[in-house]
């Protein structure tokens, strides 16, 4: 049973009024609450990530690409950096309209930089934070199997 099915239930048993799940939940709900915390901090980060990714005002996010990347690909590092600057600014949008998808899709690109930083070496710090908040973005897939919208 869902946590709104069992607010509706309760409601029900205790003749109190019935308010709707969702306000009750964000009302008194821990778990509620760490889904709005998770969801609009996987909305913001990549957006600022990706943002920076023209600007550098962070970083200089060119020096946590391994060199093997953008030779594979035929690509300079820079010009590649800022595609992935694109690609962060859509994966924080897509999080923002579609928690259950996005989520998944900010994870495995998380798992992707961590592979790039262990391929790069000298960046283990960044690569174990990075798969550290690619746990949060697990955490905000399954928070978003009850409580997201879409």
């Amino acid at each position: 049973m869902t946590y709104q099915e069992e607010t509706m239930a309760q409601n029900l048993h205790t003749n109190a009024p019935v308010m709707s799940p969702m306000a009750d939940t964000a009302a008194h709900q821990p778990a509620y609450q760490a889904y709005q915390i998770l969801h609009w901090g996987f909305v913001a980060v990549p957006i600022i990530a990706g943002l920076d990714k023209f600007a550098h005002l962070l970083v200089n996010w060119d020096q946590y690409l391994a060199p093997v990347i953008p030779q594979m690909l035929h690509v300079q590092a820079h010009t590649f950096m800022m595609i992935v600057g694109i690609i962060e600014i859509i994966a924080g949008l897509l999080v923002a309209i579609k928690p259950r998808i996005g989520s998944f899709v900010v994870m495995a690109w998380l798992w992707g930089i961590v592979v790039n930083l262990l391929i790069l070496r000298g960046f283990y710090d960044i690569a174990l934070r990075d798969f550290a908040l690619s746990a949060g973005a697990l955490a905000l897939a399954r928070l978003s199997q009850e409580f997201g919208k879409s």
